[in-house]
């Protein structure tokens, strides 16, 4: 037996051995999955924009008008009109100096971070920030400084106790909208203490693009700093429906981004389909912005539903739903006896999420119907006595913990925990 049969069968052993699912047509509410008709929970398609017509007609346009591929990096011959243009209206629509696309999400935070941080400089880097940030932390070879989740004042003691030491730059990255407990960063309070401190900033809009702010423009244009941010990441692959990511900035830095982030300079262009109906995207959500306010109801429909159903959520219109399980075999029960019922949700396990919070993942779409949420409510909360466990323990960390402390009770019946 070779080490990689080994280290297959530990993973396997240890439940973490995961298969690749087939969906079989369009990324809507409801999917084929191996055959089976679905709703589909865990998408981050949140507008449902993936499969909307003027999307894939703009995709289809471009691979007739220029090709499937760019053919080179973008240094090289690989910027194309397209880019250009999609570049402008990124920079347009999150008010900022301009904008350079990256191949993906993944690539955008290495290129970034690498560009902005190496040996000798200080990365302050909040604890649940997503892996393609831990991983373009610890590739730019930088000394990084975890603080505790969301917590501005230990991020402030950390900045501190780090002044003096040398005169290396100062990098502060975080996630604006968090994957996996959907919560969302203290950003005011991150720019005021990267003033004070002499640090830049660094903000991954991926989940809150979109899905956030006026027209969906983010967590940064809510908490009112466009333009106070050094370098705002977004993707493209999410609310956007499309694939690849993009950094926006001042000129200055869009420059510099340009002649030091490796993955610009080492990768092939984004395909001109994906930027294309990337930008029809954008177009149709610069002029429907109550896509935005659709997707809200829908999270909050989500969430009335499953609070009458016991389980502890808050009450809010944040469209991911993380549902704490606590142990990781036990959510991958329920996750199985949830698709077993129609639903298909997502089991998020360690290293994903720390030991003891395993959950299940939910990802509202505006596209999914009132009617598709009750009956993923009414399939989780079936799946859940199914598999032994009481609704009433299972939710958001944020309820879970007010529950634990008394400053929320539930309701009458045993099961039922309301949110106020």
């Amino acid at each position: 037996m070779n080490e990689i049969e080994e280290r297959l069968l530990e993973l396997e052993r240890l439940g973490l051995a995961r298969r690749l699912r087939t969906v079989s047509g369009r990324q809507g509410p409801r999917v084929l999955l191996d055959e089976a008709s679905v709703l589909l929970l865990c998408s981050n398609n949140y507008l449902g924009l993936a499969d909307h017509p003027k999307v894939r007609e703009a995709a289809a346009e471009a691979a007739m008008r220029w090709g499937v591929g760019a053919g080179a990096s973008r240094l090289v011959s690989g910027t194309m009109t397209i880019h250009r243009r999609l570049e402008q209206r990124l920079a347009a629509f999150e008010g900022s100096e301009a904008c350079v696309l990256f191949g993906s999400g993944y690539l955008a935070n290495l290129g970034v971070i690498g560009a902005l941080a190496g040996p000798g400089d200080t990365i302050f880097s909040d604890e649940l920030n997503h892996a393609s940030i831990i991983d373009g932390c610890r590739a730019s070879r930088a000394e990084v400084v975890v603080y505790r989740h969301l917590d501005a004042d230990q991020l402030e003691r950390r900045l501190h106790e780090h002044e003096g030491k040398g005169k290396g730059r100062r990098v502060i990255v975080t996630d604006s909208v968090f994957s996996m407990d959907g919560d969302v960063a203290p950003l005011p309070r991150i720019v005021q203490l990267a003033r004070q401190h002499d640090a830049r900033v660094i903000v991954d809009e991926a989940h809150a693009t979109g899905a956030l702010g006026e027209g969906g423009r983010g967590a940064i244009a809510q908490a009112g700093l466009q333009g106070e941010i050094d370098v705002l990441i977004g993707t493209l692959g999410k609310a956007l429906g499309s694939y690849g990511a993009y950094a926006c900035a001042s000129e200055e830095m869009v420059r510099y981004l340009i002649n030091t982030a490796r993955p610009v300079i080492f990768s092939t262009a984004p395909s001109p389909p994906s930027v294309a109906g990337a930008l029809a995207a954008l177009e149709l959500l610069e002029a429907s912005p109550q896509e935005v306010a659709r997707l809200h109801d829908a999270a909050r429909a989500l969430r009335e539903a499953l609070a009458e159903e016991g389980f502890a959520v808050e009450q809010s219109d944040m469209h991911i739903v993380p549902l704490v399980v606590g142990d990781s075999e036990k959510a991958v029960r329920l996750c199985q006896a949830t698709l077993e019922r129609g639903v298909f949700a997502q089991a998020i396990r360690p290293p994903t999420v720390a030991d003891g919070t395993s959950r299940l993942r939910l990802a509202v779409m505006a596209s999914h119907t009132a009617s598709d949420l009750l009956q993923t409510a009414k399939a989780l909360a079936d799946a859940t006595r199914e598999v032994g466990l009481d609704p009433t323990c299972i939710g958001e960390p944020s309820a879970l913990g007010r529950l634990a402390t008394g400053e929320l009770r539930p309701a009458s019946k045993p099961w039922l925990a309301r949110v106020a």
